[in-house]
Formats: C-alpha cells, sequence, structure tokens
C-alpha cells in the first residue's frame, strides 16, 4: 500500500504536518463551513479522493459521519481504528465506558466502515491490561501505544486481499 493523500476535516491536525515533514501530499476539507450538510462534505471529499487515485481511506481520528452513500461507494474500502474492543462502547468516550464497565481489558479495534456507527467487520484487534487505579487518560496512552501496530496489520491483511469485507 502507499500512502497517496492525507486529508483532514482540521486544519490543526497532527497527522497533516506528519504527512508533509515524510514529503505525503496533504488536504484540509473543513467540515465546519459544510454544517450538516454531509452530501455536499462527502462531494468534496470524494472529490480530493479521486484527484489523488485513492482506492482504499484509511481513518483515524476522523470525528465525522459518512452518508450511507458514501459508505456505500467505499463498501468494503474503507477502514476505520476505533479506541476500544468493538462491539463494546461504540462512539465517545471509551475509556471512560471501559473503567465504568469495570473490564478487565480494553484496546483498540480496526474495523470495516459501514453505514452504522463502529459497527462494520472487524480485521484486527489488539487488547490491553485495564488496571487498578488506572484514570481515562492513563488507559487511553496504554491503548495508543498499540494502536499503530494494529491499524498497519490490519492494512497489510486488506492490501494483499487475506481481510476483504462480503455481504457486510
Amino acid at each position: 500500500a502507499e500512502i497517496a493523500v492525507v486529508v483532514s476535516n482540521r486544519a490543526d491536525a497532527a497527522g497533516l504536518e506528519k504527512a508533509k515533514a515524510s514529503g505525503i501530499p496533504t488536504a484540509v476539507i473543513e467540515s465546519k463551513p459544510f454544517g450538516k450538510d454531509r452530501p455536499a462534505f462527502g462531494q468534496a471529499l470524494e472529490a480530493v479522493l479521486g484527484d489523488y487515485k485513492v482506492e482504499l481511506i484509511c481513518l483515524a481520528g476522523f470525528m465525522r459521519l459518512f452518508t450511507t452513500e458514501f459508505v456505500q461507494r467505499w463498501y468494503g474500502k474503507m477502514l476505520n481504528i476505533h479506541p476500544s474492543l468493538l462491539p463494546l462502547f461504540k462512539g465517545l468516550h471509551t475509556h471512560e465506558q471501559a473503567l465504568e464497565a469495570g473490564v478487565r481489558v480494553h484496546g483498540c479495534t480496526v474495523h470495516f466502515v459501514t453505514a452504522g456507527m463502529d459497527d462494520g467487520p472487524i480485521i484486527a484487534q489488539t487488547a490491553v491490561p485495564v488496571k487498578t487505579g488506572d484514570t481515562p487518560d492513563m488507559l487511553a496512552k496504554r491503548v495508543l501505544s498499540v494502536e499503530h501496530e494494529t491499524y498497519t496489520r490490519a492494512l497489510a491483511l486488506v492490501a494483499q486481499g487475506k481481510a476483504v469485507m462480503k455481504d457486510g
């Protein structure tokens, strides 16, 4: 796999600077001007993806929901990483949710994106222990320490055709 472009809906995203430093093209499509017009945002994003001939979208820290139509166009070609062991703790504040639930393991999941939030088929997961006395920040740091390797492993499976999405 080759990184064609790094796109963010926030101009201050740290990933943009990392990409630029590595010679990777970047683009910013601020989501705020689109308000609740998700189709228009999706069209703007599609234009950038088309310009760079993107074949696979890898989301990370992207906190905006796509339209069902956008997700269908990228069926099996869009991945997301989520800071929990899905199907547990969808949405926001996953570390707080894990601590409140009293689980003894937590972690991250890379999954195919479907129309449901944090609901697509799982490609890879990595678990980390929840320790006595953990705070949400401590747990978040432990999960983050395994996210990059997990995403790399999942992306390799997809790029090699070993993980594909069929019939949802």
